[in-house]
C-alpha cells in the first residue's frame, strides 16, 4: 500500500507490524520554545566572519622586553537584537616592536583563535596559559601580581577580557570580607607605625611588608595574629 505525503515531515515513528501505517504518519507537534531554541546561534567553526568585529586591545609591559605587547581580541556578537544576544571571542592578535618572540607568538595566536572559533567553553585557555613558567624566572606586574612568564601574562589579559564579556564570573568580595580586609589593613599599618616601623604603601597599593599570596598571586599577604591574611582576595589561614 502506497501513501502520498503532501505535508512537510516534522517527525516520524517506527512502524510495527501490528500498527496501522496511516496512524503512524501523524505529524508530531513541536513546541514553540523548542523552535525558538533551534534558532539560537552558538559559536562554532563554520560561523562566517562578518565584515566588522568588536575588539578590545590590552597593553602589557614586561621587564623581559624593552617594548610593550599589545593584545587585541575581537568578538563576534551572536543573536543580535534578541534576549540571547552575547559576545564571544573570535580571534586574537598580538603585536610588538620586539621581534624576538615573533615566531612562537604568531603560532600561539593562530592556535588560540582556532580554539575561539570552535566555540564551547574556552575559559580553560586561561588556566593553561597562566600555568606556563619561564625557566629564567617570573616578575611582578603593576599592581603587585606575580607573573611566572610572558605567556602567563597573555593568559591574564585573556582572563580579563572573558570577565568583561561575561564568560568568566568575577567573584566579588562580600561585605563581610571587605570589612575584614579593611580592619586588618588599618590594624597592620597602626602596629607598624606604633612600633617604629615603616607603614609605607608600595606601588601595588599594599603595605611594603606584604608578601606574595598563594591564592591570587598578588603581593598583598600580611602576617597578623598568628596567621597570614591577604588584603587583596581575603584569603586567610585563620578561616
Amino acid at each position: 500500500m502506497s501513501l502520498k505525503i503532501e505535508k512537510k515531515i516534522v517527525g516520524y515513528d517506527v512502524v510495527k507490524p501490528e500498527e496501522d501505517p496511516v496512524q503512524v504518519t501523524r505529524p508530531i507537534a513541536v513546541p514553540d520554545t523548542a523552535r525558538e531554541q533551534a534558532k539560537i546561534i552558538q559559536m562554532h567553526e563554520k560561523v562566517v566572519r562578518p565584515e566588522m568585529l568588536i575588539g578590545s586591545t590590552y597593553k602589557i609591559k614586561t621587564p623581559v622586553s624593552e617594548h610593550a605587547f599589545y593584545i587585541t581580541i575581537n568578538d563576534m556578537v551572536l543573536n543580535p537584537g534578541t534576549p540571547y544576544e552575547k559576545r564571544r571571542p573570535f580571534e586574537i592578535f598580538i603585536n610588538s616592536k620586539n621581534m624576538d618572540h615573533y615566531q612562537w607568538i604568531s603560532g600561539l595566536t593562530l592556535i588560540i583563535s582556532a580554539v575561539f572559533r570552535k566555540g564551547g567553553d574556552v575559559t580553560f585557555l586561561v588556566s593553561e596559559l597562566q600555568s606556563v613558567f619561564d625557566p629564567k624566572g617570573g616578575y611582578f606586574k603593576k599592581g603587585g601580581k606575580f607573573m611566572p612568564s610572558l605567556v602567563a601574562e597573555i593568559g591574564d589579559a585573556i582572563e580579563n577580557h572573558l570577565k568583561m564579556i561575561g564568560m568568566i564570573a568575577d567573584p566579588d568580595l562580600d561585605e563581610r570580607q571587605q570589612k575584614l580586609i579593611e580592619e586588618k589593613r588599618r590594624e597592620f599599618e597602626s602596629r607598624q607605625t606604633d612600633g617604629g616601623g615603616d607603614s609605607a604603601v608600595g606601588d601595588s597599593g599594599f603595605p611594603e611588608g606584604a608578601v606574595l599570596c598563594s591564592k591570587c598571586n598578588v603581593k598583598a599577604s600580611i602576617f597578623m595574629d598568628g596567621c597570614m591574611t591577604c588584603l587583596n582576595c581575603g584569603d586567610s589561614k585563620c578561616g
